[in-house]
């Protein structure tokens, strides 16, 4: 069974400029391993018979992997010393996500569907990244143990369950600060639950509208919350101020953050209602067949 436990962090000035200092050297490392894969695709890919008469014929190398590219950074420390500053596990999961992100571009998932062709990052928008192991004592009180960063104070709003394990540790940057997430697992729990027999009795049928947040099968209608409509006035204000501020100076840099952080409230605000809302239609039924507005006319119910 895997889990995930999300605490917010309080780093000092000094871990905050080294994790800023990391995510701009990682998107560095993203776009530069990203453009090896470009280059490669649209220069090796064709056959030699159907390249144009009119261009060159460029001399073909191998097609840069996963693991070719993780022996390169080797080569990437010795250039840029900064990256010796992070660590070695931080860098090789950078390289995964290039891999993960062009795989799914070029592979079909099961649905025979392809995701659209990944994009560079831009500056700020690389804003996470791994630890693939790190040590099960790494939290101690309210402070956790970052190889090469130290120990920072995090706010331990609960307490991890017994029996798991952390397996990664992803800090990853928000518009209100610094959030470390645990991924835990447990073994002892199977991951694959006993499959139920959906009855008359342990059903819970659902209908997702526009009107209406929800409709139950037994009558009960939930209403739209209306978060982003009820802040619309306060993010009008902010985003007046952001437009008469010069673009790229500290105060526009102040108001921008302002705006984003308005839009974090409602985005946690609709987050929290989802999930307290699926957990209360659970705790009624144990199994839930809804259908949306796509899937009414044909009668279509999913599980």
């Amino acid at each position: 069974m895997r889990t995930a436990y999300q605490y917010k962090l309080r780093p000092n000035k000094e871990q905050i400029a080294t994790i800023e200092l990391w995510l701009e050297s990682l998107r560095r490392q993203y776009n530069y391993r990203l453009g090896e894969r470009f280059s490669w695709w649209s220069e090796n890919r064709c056959p030699v018979n159907a390249c144009p008469l009119v261009m060159p014929i460029p001399q073909l190398r191998d097609n840069p992997n996963y693991y070719s590219q993780k022996r390169d950074l080797v080569n990437t420390k010795d250039k840029f010393p900064e990256y010796k500053l992070i660590h070695s596990q931080v860098c090789q999961d950078c390289i995964k996500r290039v891999k993960l992100a062009f795989d799914r571009w070029l592979t079909a998932d099961k649905n025979g569907q392809k995701l659209g062709k990944p994009r560079f990052k831009g500056k700020g928008r690389y804003r996470s990244f791994t630890y693939p192991q790190i040590k099960q004592n790494c939290i101690e009180g309210n402070q956790i143990n970052l190889p090469k960063i130290g120990n920072i104070k995090l706010i331990k709003h609960r307490q991890l369950p017994d029996g798991f394990q952390i397996k990664t540790v992803t800090i990853s940057r928000k518009a209100d600060g610094y959030y470390v997430t645990l991924s835990l697992e447990d073994r002892s729990v199977p991951a694959l639950t006993t499959k139920v027999e959906p009855t008359l009795k342990n059903t819970l049928g659902i209908d997702m509208g526009l009107k209406e947040f929800l409709v139950t099968s037994e009558g009960e209608s939930v209403p739209i919350p209306q978060y982003y409509r009820k802040s619309q006035q306060r993010l009008k204000t902010l985003q007046k101020r952001l437009s008469r501020k010069k673009k790229g100076s500290k105060r526009w840099l102040k108001a921008l953050l302002s705006v984003a952080k308005q839009h974090k409230k409602v985005a946690d605000k609709r987050k929290d209602f989802h999930f307290k809302k699926a957990n209360e239609l659970l705790s009624k039924a144990e199994v839930i067949a809804y259908v949306d507005a796509e899937r009414r006319a044909g009668g279509k119910f999913k599980h």
